[in-house]
Formats: C-alpha cells, structure tokens, sequence
C-alpha cells in the first residue's frame, strides 16, 4: 500500500439513486398538482407524493456523497456537509464497529490534531463479504496518512464494544434520564401517601353534604348495563343503566367480568370518581398506590442509572489508556447493584421517607449500606486495569507432567491451522498447541520455540477480535519476520511465555502502565 497515490470512494452502484431521484421527481408533481386539483387540502395522493419525494432526497444523498484523499489532503462530501484537512492536520485513522440488529457495521473515523473527531460516511463494511475491500481502502487511506502526515498511532484503531475510547455520550444520557425519573418518582411520594391516607380515613357523606363534598363517600344505587372485558391489554369497562351516577367506569379486567348486565350495585364515589362497585357476588376497589410502592420505583431508576454511571467511571479511570484497548467487564458492577437491591428495594417499601422508624429499622439500613459499600469496593477492585506483561504469580510446573492451559493464537500458522488450537499443553515434550484441555496429547501440533521471539505484552484491543476475553492478556510474537499474537490469562501467559524462554532464550517487554 506504500504507492497508494489517491484514494476514491464512492456508491458502488449510481442506477439505484437515480432511480430514487426520478420516484421523488414524480412524487413532488404528483403532490404538487394534487393540492393544486384539491384546493389546497392534502388526501392520501399528496401523502403518497411526499413520501416518494422522501426517496428522492435519499437517492441525492447517494449521488453526492464521496470522500477523496491524496498528496494535499483528505476531503468528503454529502448533501449537507462538506470538510477537508490536511493530513497534517490529521491525528489519526481509525475504524469504528457500530453493532446493529443484524451485525456490525465497520465505518472509519478520522480524528484531528485539535481533537475532532469527523466519521466518514465512506467506506462501510457491514458484512464479510465486503470486508475486505474495506480494510484494503482503510490501509489506503493510512498510507497516504503515513507518508504525508504523522500519525499518533503505528497501527489501526479499532473502537469496539468495551474499548477504552468509545464516548461517553449515551451512558450520560441513560444515566441523567433514569436519574431525573428517580427525582419524579419521589416528587410525587408525598402527594400519593396523602391521597392514600385521605382514601383510608374518609367517612360516609352525612345529609346535605352527599354530592357537595368531595372528601366523603357518597355512596348510591345503581345498575349494570353492560360490560367490556378487554383482550389483552386494553381497558375493560363496567356501563351503568341510566347513565346513573356515571354512564361507564373504567375497571379491571377481573372487575369487569364479575359482574353481568343487570346486576344491581351499590357504587362509592368519592372526589367526583368511581372507586367501589360493590355488588352480590363480586366487588371491585380502585387501587390507590402505596407511598413504598412510590419509592421502590425510584430507588429502581437510580438502580438502573447506576449502571451507564459504572460505566462513566470505567472509561474515565481508563482515560490515559489507548483509545483501543479493551476494559474489564462491568459485571462486577451490574451484581453490585443487583446486591443493593435486594436489601434496598423491601426498605424502600416499608420505609417511604427513607428515615428509618425504629432500631431495627436503623441497623437494616446501616447493614445494607455496609454490604452495599464492601460490594462496591470488590467490584472497583475486580475492574482495575493491571499491567499487561508484568511478573503474574503462577503455579510452579508440576515436574514432568503435562500441563493444559487455556490460551489460543490468533493467526493460523503451521502449528495452529485454521486456528483450530484451545489450548496449549506445557511439559517434557515441549510446548504444543491443542484443540481440546486434555489429558493426552492428541493432536498436538509443536510450537517452534526456537525460531519465535517475545515482541511486546499488551492488554487486548477492539481489533483483536471477539474471541479474547477482556481479560486475557495477547504476547506479540516475530516467528521469523511474522507477527503472531498469543492470548491467554495473566498468570497463564506468564507461565507460557517462560515455559518458551527455558526453550530459548527470548526478551519479553511489557507494555502499558498500570491503571
């Protein structure tokens, strides 16, 4: 890719926009001499005009839209954007993997000297079969970057699922939602508690009061009409004869179908509303919501807000880390969370106001707050960032016998065909790649120790694939001019890339810095 001298891109195919131009060239004139043959009011034609008029827009967009790049620069184009820079200007090339309903789709980034970050809306891949013509124009376009800029990065970025640079923009988002949902919910707490208590203590309307009173029961006599009984989510409702105290109300499913036409029924209102039907067989309330049931909602907002804001810490603990490399999982946070809800979500319930009421009352909440700090804690600790090749404690070899560990290289070679290798097996025959954990050495294929030196030791990136683990460690390995990456947990490296050395002996630099 050195004698790359330009780069074009552009729609595969210009048949297809073209036809989408002429179907919203059409529908514009069919809109536009419908309203005119109707007055001015829109009807189904003008709609149908507008939305192939859409698909013109869209068949535009495809014939503008290109990106160049060559000794002066890089530039793109779209219907309403057009920017270019220098490759001087440009910091790095990357890809991005944006995870759709049905794959991945691969678009490349650019990112500027002052921290901008431009997505190019070509090339895509979003299937295998386009891939690599996409990698082959992203290696392209970083040759050119190469040899007329200085890019921050000797290889390619890829920003995954759970890398370090992905932004923070949609965990703000969830968490600032879920948050403000937390807030409404407790807003509302004491406002259902007191029509709750006003429920409970309201007395029968006595003489002229009945009617004129809205904080007394009026309770009168009346007959069913009919009944609605919803299917499925619906609303099911119960009709009254007469219209009398009210033509219908809005029930229950199981209240509406506990009563039948002609029923006779004796209705409580109470605040201008319907909330008893008391008949022979069958009696319907309106459910009035607890105050616990108030706050449980808001303690399960922050719950779940608690998770984008895991994951807003994560990246920013991780903010001086390559834009690529993979973070640890943030499980260990979600059963944090799932910890402080089991004891959080009763005590919301039984303690509205969140002021505990008695002694047990303080010791439940001052336990669980603990428990909830100590699970906090483990999860932070499960999740910190450790240096990639550093002296992993390991087992010792146990003698001659044969050890299995989990490991895998990532590129097929000789000794790991089509990648078939799971594990690799340590012991007097030497190291060896197998595609099962033993015990036995059934289809080994050795490793030629000899002939392999330890480039670097790095934490995993988003272009490793999605077969390492995050938290796996991946050796660089030259088997004689080649790179191929070895990943395996810490100690397990640890433990390989020694076994290798007590072959032959080989540098191993560690990369990276604690986190």
């Amino acid at each position: 890719m050195s004698s790359v001298s330009e780069v074009r891109c552009r729609p595969r195919s210009r048949r297809v926009p073209w036809f989408l131009v002429g179907l919203g060239a059409a529908g514009l004139v069919l809109a536009v001499a419908r309203m005119a043959a109707a007055g001015g009011v829109p009807d189904a034609w003008v709609l149908a005009g507008c939305v192939l008029a859409s698909l013109g827009v869209a068949g535009a967009y495809g014939l503008v839209i290109r990106v160049d790049a060559d000794a002066s620069g890089l530039s793109y184009r779209t219907l309403l954007h057009r920017r270019s820079a220098r490759w001087e200007d440009v910091a790095d090339v990357r890809v991005r993997v944006q995870y759709a309903r049905h794959g991945e789709i691969h678009r490349v980034h650019v990112v500027t000297r002052g921290g901008r970050v431009w997505r190019l809306p070509l090339p895509a891949s979003s299937s295998a079969d386009d891939r690599p013509g996409f990698d082959a124009t992203v290696e392209a376009l970083r040759a050119l970057h190469r040899r007329y800029g200085s890019p921050e990065s000797d290889h390619l970025a890829v920003l995954s699922k759970g890398t370090a640079g992905r932004g923070l923009g949609l965990p703000a988002f969830l968490c600032a939602l879920f948050l403000a949902g937390a807030v409404l919910a407790a807003w509302f707490v004491p406002v259902v508690a007191e029509e709750k208590l006003a429920w409970t203590s309201a007395v029968p309307c006595a003489g002229q009061e009945a009617g004129r009173d809205r904080d007394c029961l009026t309770t009168v006599s009346a007959v069913v009409r009919d009944t609605e009984v919803a299917q499925g989510k619906g609303r099911s409702w119960v009709s009254f004869a007469g219209g009398r105290p009210v033509d219908r109300v809005s029930v229950s499913k199981e209240g509406a179908a506990g009563f039948h036409p002609g029923d006779r029924v004796e209705v409580t209102v109470w605040r201008g509303g319907v909330r008893e039907v008391v008949g022979e067989h069958h009696v319907w309330r309106e459910h009035f919501p607890a105050a616990g049931e108030i706050t449980v909602a808001a303690a399960v907002c922050v719950l779940i807000a608690g998770y984008p804001a895991a994951l807003i810490a994560q990246r920013r603990r991780a903010r001086r880390r390559p834009v690529d490399e993979l973070l640890p999982s943030p499980l260990p946070f979600a059963g944090a969370l799932v910890g402080t809800a089991l004891w959080s979500l009763p005590y919301c319930y039984t303690h509205p106001t969140l002021a505990p009421g008695s002694p047990g009352g303080v010791a439940w909440a001052v336990l669980g707050a603990a428990a909830s700090v100590g699970l906090f804690a483990g999860a932070w600790r499960a999740t910190r960032l450790h240096t990639p090749g550093a002296d992993t404690p390991g087992r010792a070899d146990a003698g001659g016998e044969d050890v299995f560990l989990a490991a895998r290289f990532l590129e097929s070679t000789e000794y790991n065909p089509h990648g078939f290798g799971t594990h690799i097996v340590l012991g007097e025959d030497g190291p060896a790649v197998l595609p099962h954990s033993g015990p036995g050495r059934y289809a080994a294929r050795p490793i030629p120790v000899e002939r392999i030196t330890v480039r670097t030791v790095r934490r995993p990136r988003g272009g490793d694939g999605d077969t390492v683990p995050s938290g796996w460690d991946i050796a660089e390995l030259d088997d004689e001019g080649r790179l191929v990456r070895l990943a395996a947990a810490p100690a397990d490296l640890a433990r390989i890339l020694r076994a290798f050395t007590a072959e032959e002996d080989m540098p191993v630099v560690a990369a990276g810095s604690d986190g």
